[in-house]
């Protein structure tokens, strides 16, 4: 999954399905804190400090983490079936929309 990235020097980081999930609903929840909702832009991406907070001196963009949130979401809705209860729970909790519309969308 290529849905992290440091801004700082644009490589992928390896974690653990878990790890990435972890990281994701932590961008979730960042979103959902900010927007009050979880209607996320496919093309959004969410910036995310590291858990122990702003790693450089002056507290800058080069610690960030940067998390394709609209396109993992959009994922996540596609594979909803395969989710853990306590997964799709978490999502529940933040108002997550299962099902998109296609209201609003230019037709091609």
């Amino acid at each position: 999954m290529a849905s992290l990235k440091r801004l700082s020097d644009h490589q992928q980081i390896c974690h653990t399905q878990n790890d990435k999930w972890v990281l994701n609903l932590r961008a979730a929840r960042q979103f959902h804190g900010r927007e009050g909702h979880l209607n996320v832009p496919r093309k959004h991406i969410e910036q995310l400090e590291p858990e122990g907070g702003p790693t450089g001196p002056q507290g800058g963009t080069e610690g960030l983490l940067a998390v394709k949130l609209g396109m993992v979401l959009d994922n996540i809705r596609k594979r909803a079936d395969k989710l853990t209860e306590q997964r799709r729970a978490d999502l529940d909790a933040l108002g997550m929309r299962w099902t998109t519309t296609s209201a609003g969308k230019n037709p091609r």
